[in-house]
């Protein structure tokens, strides 16, 4: 268990660092010392000011399944190195989805959402004072108080469905959490037959199935790539997200772009309006989307072709120095259709191995 300092000194703290220009409030926590849902769960009781929380009842699953009845609502999904936020409406939810659910997805217009509940431990109604009036949002924690996923109201949220939502799963009786201190392990890389391993790779029928062969051989997925063939998959430079990115959005070409918390991922598809850079996080931005990454953060970066029954599916890939993914980058398009070309040019045009472009071919084929 964590100990963290009192509640009225984390108030007072946070008081101060937003007074003196911090924003973001994971990096408050991590400035603190603390992790960002012990720093939430402090404002619980507080009396009326910046910043009040309130705990909700831990039914995560039949609660996003109401979401629906409030309309437009930013669904926020991200960790340290990047965040997805995107506006629209949480649908196509099941009304009961118990919390030992690993995976059940939210596949909307606009919201793709595609949460692992079994790792959603603490949830927390919040209310913050701010410049522009006051940001009330639904805030959700794994065990080790790392955000997994937030709700934000919006100016078109159904108000009054909205505050009932709210009223009805915030529950005083919920108890304080005893946070979990997360010590990720170095996870070796298991010893493997690299042949077997490729051979299995150009043996897909169907791109999802990668996932699959991961867990069937124990690998983490950038010691996947690795160990790929060099087809298949090719280190690229760091800055290949922000080469990539801009000539997304200059020649108009759709994307997919999917952001993973410890809870879950957050997918989102279309076409990219403008790509730049602020406070040292790369901002993509489009209409009810925005996409921030922070550069200085990417470990390794990645070219990946999965062969499927469609044709090879191309992607690029982000990953941090502790080998967890940062973000993925896909071309968008609907099952059954091929990858548009003119995606598959912006994945090759950051890779120099002319190996990569003489098996172009043979990979589609």
């Amino acid at each position: 268990m964590l100990k963290t300092p009192a509640p009225v000194d984390l108030r007072q703290a946070y008081i101060d660092a937003r007074a003196g220009g911090a924003v973001q409030p994971d990096e408050i926590a991590a400035a603190l010392g603390v992790s960002e849902g012990a720093l939430l769960d402090a404002h619980v009781g507080a009396p009326a000011g910046a910043l009040q929380a309130q705990r909700l009842r831990p039914d995560f699953g039949r609660l996003l399944s109401e979401l629906s009845r409030a309309g437009e609502l930013l669904a926020q999904t991200g960790h340290a190195h990047s965040v997805q936020e995107c506006v629209g409406v949480y649908e196509r939810l099941g009304d009961a989805m118990p919390p030992s659910h690993e995976f059940s997805p939210a596949r909307g217009d606009e919201i793709d959402l595609r949460p692992r509940l079994a790792c959603w431990a603490q949830g927390y109604a919040v209310r913050e004072a701010g410049p522009r009036g006051e940001v009330q949002s639904l805030q959700f924690f794994d065990a080790a108080g790392r955000a997994v996923h937030k709700v934000f109201a919006q100016p078109a949220t159904q108000q009054a469905c909205w505050q009932a939502l709210r009223v009805r799963w915030i529950d005083a009786l919920v108890p304080a959490p005893c946070w979990q201190p997360h010590a990720p392990a170095e996870v070796p890389a298991p010893a493997i037959d690299a042949a077997a391993w490729r051979a299995a790779w150009a043996g897909l029928r169907d791109a999802q199935q990668l996932d699959t062969l991961l867990l069937r051989h124990g690998l983490r997925r950038l010691d996947a790539l690795r160990l790929a063939a060099p087809q298949f998959a090719q280190r690229v430079d760091d800055d290949a997200a922000r080469m990539l990115l801009s000539a997304a959005a200059a020649s108009g070409t759709p994307l997919l772009a999917l952001v993973s918390s410890a809870g879950g991922v957050q997918a989102r598809s279309g076409c990219v309006a403008s790509v730049g850079v602020e406070r040292g996080w790369l901002q993509v931005m489009a209409p009810r989307f925005r996409l921030a990454l922070r550069e200085a953060a990417i470990a390794e970066a990645w070219a990946v072709r999965r062969p499927g029954a469609d044709g090879v599916v191309s992607s690029l890939e982000l990953y941090a120095a502790d080998g967890e993914p940062i973000l993925r980058l896909l071309g968008q398009r609907k099952p059954g259709e091929p990858e548009r070309w003119a995606w598959r040019d912006l994945i090759d045009a950051q890779v120099d191995d002319p190996i990569w472009r003489e098996e172009a071919t043979s990979c589609a084929a």
